[in-house]
């Protein structure tokens, strides 16, 4: 008489199934994650942009110099410089900091590089912190976006002061702001 011994482990069907679900879950979960890590990336400039328009604001103030922040778009990306001067007389630079001209002093340069898919924009070129009282001229509205139209807005007022918001509408929400 023959018994019967009991096989252990899984079959080639078996796997297949197991494989074929597992891929479901991640090809599903993969836009989402991408999403997740679109919104942090655009949070942690967002976030370095606010701190570094206050730097700007104090380090005029500390200097008794007059500083800019300006943005500039370029062919590899965006990109902002805190420096001495007029508004043009800085160049950024994908390789490094800013080109200055003029005796114009460059003091901290952000570039943002097309691959990144965050862009920084504004309704100024440029806004000036004076180091009297550390006004800013013009006001203006600093934007960091993402490829997916998600913004953060920072708003800087005419005394130099900074409120941060994301505009309004699911697509361009982002989380842990005020609506704009």
């Amino acid at each position: 008489m023959r018994t019967q011994r009991r096989q252990r482990g899984f079959t080639l069907v078996e796997s297949s199934i197991v494989v074929a679900i597992s891929a479901i879950v991640v090809t599903a979960a993969a836009p989402s994650f991408q999403g997740f890590i679109e919104k942090q990336r655009l949070a942690g400039v967002a976030d370095q942009l606010a701190s570094d328009i206050q730097f700007t604001r104090s380090e005029a103030v500390l200097r008794n110099a007059a500083l800019r922040l300006s943005l500039q778009r370029t062919d590899w990306g965006s990109c902002y410089v805190v420096h001495t001067g007029a508004a043009d007389d800085c160049r950024c630079h994908a390789a490094g900091p800013a080109e200055c001209r003029d005796g114009a002093q460059q003091i901290k340069t952000v570039a943002l590089p097309a691959a990144e898919r965050i862009d920084v924009q504004g309704n100024v070129a440029s806004i000036l912190f004076d180091p009297m009282h550390g006004t800013s001229t013009p006001a203006g509205t600093l934007r960091v976006v993402a490829d997916s139209g998600r913004a953060v807005h920072h708003v800087v007022n005419v005394m130099g002061r900074v409120r941060s918001c994301s505009p309004r509408g699911e697509a361009a929400a982002v989380s842990g702001y005020r609506v704009c």
